[in-house]
């Protein structure tokens, strides 16, 4: 439980009230999806009940609640969700106009674009005049845009809301191609009914770094969003997992006796339950555990972990220490 000497603000304050938090998320299998029995699974969902361990110590105070690219936003401002885990991408005006904060980023995406194989092509750039289908609500306008613009080339776009629709459109030829993250574009494929007449292009249009969102004016809400992130990196780094997180219990070293609370005082310090980092490890693992088990090789969605490893294997996932 969050100590007495915690400084609430109103989000937080909300949270501990009602008992639980409540999470805006996607629909895309591995990431954010119900099983057979309605329960919410996915990458994404993972560090929503992670949350739910730091401020409750128990993984299923949190209510997930599936919104749309054009809803999301303005549900979060509206103070429909405590924090969006829906593959939000931090952007500038997302955080000054908008008035937005963002935690750390969980997951490196970039915009891709996914064609018929039947087109002939074999990078973007050659897509002079296409068809191109876009997901309305989503920073994959201005960014196909963009790209057109840069290399001289002419398309036109079909901006579409509803995603079935969206994915409909290219295996019907109504568009030429698809617009949109990565991730997502290599899911969208696994579900065609001939996955193999098409074609997730090798470019990537932009950085996509998708991050929890939260509302702005609420800084201890914020930080704990953050460090919850932080401990499943750190975890990963220090080469604790779900299996063997008791075995480092009796660690000598005095980082790893902070970060797993057998030394309690940056815990007492910070106003949370000292144990807070061991309790998500034991009961979801780290970081790397996290990934592979959803959205893994070994996994329908089989994606490599890229930049999405920590900075000591040459990915971008980086903790700031915890003292």
């Amino acid at each position: 439980m969050l100590a007495g000497a915690a400084q609430a603000g109103e989000t937080l304050d909300k949270i501990k009230s009602r008992g639980q938090i409540k999470v805006g998320v996607g629909t895309l299998p591995g990431f954010f999806s119900p099983d057979s029995n309605g329960k919410w699974q996915g990458f994404f969902i993972d560090f929503g009940r992670a949350l739910a361990i730091t401020v409750f110590n128990d993984p299923d105070k949190v209510e997930f609640t599936s919104s749309s690219p054009q809803q999301r936003l303005p549900a979060l401002q509206a103070g429909e969700f405590d924090v969006l885990l829906s593959g939000v991408t931090q952007t500038i005006t997302r955080s000054f106009k908008l008035g937005f904060h963002f935690g750390p980023i969980i997951f490196y995406d970039g915009q891709g674009l996914l064609v018929a194989k039947s087109l002939g092509v074999s990078k973007g750039s050659e897509l002079d005049g296409a068809t191109i289908g876009v997901q309305s609500g989503t920073t994959g306008e201005l960014n196909i845009a963009d790209f057109f613009r840069k290399n001289g080339k002419k398309f036109t776009p079909v901006v579409i809301e509803d995603t079935k629709e969206f994915v409909s459109a290219l295996e019907t030829g109504r568009v030429d191609a698809l617009t949109q993250d990565a991730s997502d574009l290599a899911l969208k494929r696994a579900q065609f009914a001939k996955p193999d007449d098409f074609l997730l292009l090798p470019e990537r249009l932009s950085k996509e770094p998708l991050a929890p969102a939260i509302r702005a004016g609420d800084d201890q809400w914020l930080e704990i969003v953050n460090w919850t992130v932080y401990a499943t990196i750190q975890a990963e780094e220090f080469g604790i997992t779900k299996e063997n997180v008791d075995s480092f219990l009796t660690s000598e070293d005095p980082a790893i006796k902070r970060f797993l609370g057998v030394d309690p005082s940056l815990g007492e310090a910070i106003g949370l339950d000292p144990k807070f980092a061991y309790n998500i490890i034991k009961t979801l693992g780290n970081y790397g555990e996290i990934f592979e088990r959803n959205i893994g090789k070994s996994t329908p969605v089989g994606f490599e972990r890229g930049y999405n490893q920590p900075w000591t294997q040459g990915g971008l996932l980086y903790s700031p220490p915890f003292r």
